[in-house]
């Protein structure tokens, strides 16, 4: 097949605005199972954000907005929903910051022939397609926006916010999560920046600026999302797969502590996940085992053991249809740092 007819039919993203699921979402948490599970986890979702003491954390792992999920994070956002997001690099660079270019993931087939789409220069995550030139100009976008920054040290907080400010006067969509977020004054953190397309454009910039190029520094990322728990008497997380975005959110608790100060545990806590508790990896690990690092609280927590595509729209869609975030106050997370000088790219 030609690349015409591999990238030809676009993934599009769910509105959770268009749809009325609370009754649905009710009646699930009066079933069993994961249903019920489903039902628990969002009731506790829209109690943080009923509660005006408690600032919402959102944790992305897994490829979600290839698969249609990046207006549902992008309606949290705009919704006042969610006050800080800790993501894995693939969702905020590879997909979201890569559509805000102008650019598509396409609906593809997991059964396809793999040696056709490397010969194509279409790259595949399971039944998604993505163009690999678009990527090329995505990760070199990066470099751009990097070699225009001060050669110091940045958190990933700070280059994200650079490249909303890159986005502001550039998107050629901007239905964007990262424009979004620069908008609204909630910061990313991407703990593993250099795990996707930055890596790709960062490297660049320092192997062409090998005298004066900056570098991210995970430690600061660590250190500013601390000092947005800090600034919240309560925290609630709300973790979409596992990794390193649930345990960076989870160890603020922890870092808090060790800098001398009086902090709560995360008071809510919902996680949907696929993975397994029983090999002692951290996506798997429950919630009431986070309780014993003194991380999050067990008295509202929940587990929902499913795919993301299937649970997040109906979470989110529930809370966002209980309307309490219309007399919700924006925390501004972003004001807390000062933000760098950002140099116009065209």
């Amino acid at each position: 097949m030609k690349r015409e007819q591999l990238l030809n039919e676009t993934v599009e993203h769910i509105d959770i605005k268009a749809f009325d699921v609370v009754g649905l979402v009710d009646a699930m948490g009066q079933t069993a199972f994961q249903g019920r599970n489903l039902g628990r986890a969002a009731r506790i979702y829209d109690t943080m954000i009923a509660d005006p003491d408690c600032a919402i954390i959102l944790c992305l792992a897994g490829s979600l907005f290839s698969a249609g999920l990046k207006g549902v994070v992008y309606d949290l956002i705009a919704n006042n929903m969610v006050d800080a997001i800790v993501s894995t690099g693939a969702n905020i660079v590879d997909q979201d910051f890569f559509e805000a270019l102008g650019f598509r993931h396409y609906v593809g087939d997991p059964l396809a022939d793999d040696t056709v789409l490397r010969e194509a220069h279409v790259d595949r995550i399971y039944d998604t397609y993505i163009d690999e030139d678009q990527l090329r100009v995505c990760d070199m976008t990066i470099a751009e926006i990097a070699a225009a920054l001060p050669p110091r040290p940045h958190s990933s907080r700070e280059f994200i916010h650079a490249m909303g400010a890159y986005l502001d006067s550039n998107a050629r969509n901007r239905h964007s999560v990262v424009l979004a977020a620069y908008q609204n004054q909630v910061p990313i953190f991407v703990p593993a920046f250099s795990d996707c397309s930055a890596g790709f454009g960062l490297v660049h910039h320092q192997w062409y600026s090998p005298e004066s190029h900056l570098t991210i520094d995970s430690v600061k990322d660590f250190r500013e999302l601390t000092q947005c728990k800090l600034a919240s008497a309560h925290t609630g997380l709300f973790m979409i797969g596992g990794g390193v975005p649930k345990n960076f959110a989870q160890d603020t608790v922890v870092a808090a502590e060790l800098l001398g100060f009086e902090t709560a545990m995360h008071k809510y806590a919902v996680q949907v996940t696929v993975a397994d508790e029983r090999d002692g990896a951290l996506s798997g690990s429950t919630l009431r085992e986070a309780h014993s690092w003194g991380k999050v609280d067990i008295a509202t927590e929940q587990m929902v053991f499913s795919e993301a595509t299937l649970a997040m729209p109906l979470i989110a869609g529930y809370a966002y249809g209980k309307g309490n975030w219309r007399e919700r106050s924006p925390r501004n997370f972003a004001k807390l740092f000062q933000q760098p000088q950002v140099l116009a790219v065209v």
